[in-house]
């Protein structure tokens, strides 16, 4: 099995939301470590973040965070709430043969899941690191990394990979 690493819109705008039960910036240093530990085994790094459909200029703080995208990775701009709708990103991670995908960034329930759903429905195997997701409250957040995502894949922390 090849695994890539997915992180889902680490960008300044969205990490600066309030969120919980982790902090925008907990969730981007537990991401830049996730993508350190599958850079230096040779394992994929997929960058995904968000654009506005429709609109003469994004929003300030619509890239990705500063030093986050090292040279190497793969970059995948998606204009809905998840990242395979009309990205090929599907075709980018058959190419990299991948066949598990490691989920982590923001917002757990709609970037994240909306992407994990797609995977499920593409055949990849999920692996969830709960602890670099985070979303408009605990409560949503827990919920979801308790009763749905363990029903696409195994839910796992950071500390699994680093």
């Amino acid at each position: 099995m090849a695994s890539a690493l997915i992180l889902i819109d680490l960008m300044p705008r969205i990490i600066a939301l309030p969120l919980a039960p982790h902090t925008g910036g907990q969730v981007l240093a537990r991401c830049r470590a996730l993508a350190e530990a599958f850079r230096a085994g040779g394992r994929p790094v997929v960058q995904v973040r968000v654009e506005r459909p429709n609109v003469a200029e994004q929003p300030p703080g619509s890239d990705f965070a500063d030093g986050l995208v090292h040279d190497g990775d793969t970059i995948v701009v998606k204009h809905t709430i998840g990242a395979f709708h009309d990205t090929g990103l599907d075709a980018q991670l058959r190419t990299l043969g991948a066949d598990t995908l490691v989920i982590a960034g923001l917002v757990t329930t709609m970037g994240v899941e909306s992407t994990a759903r797609a995977a499920a429905d593409h055949g990849y195997r999920l692996e969830f690191v709960t602890d670099a997701m985070s979303a408009p409250t605990a409560d949503e957040h827990d919920f979801t990394i308790e009763r749905i995502f363990p029903r696409f894949g195994e839910v796992r922390n950071t500390a699994d990979y680093t």
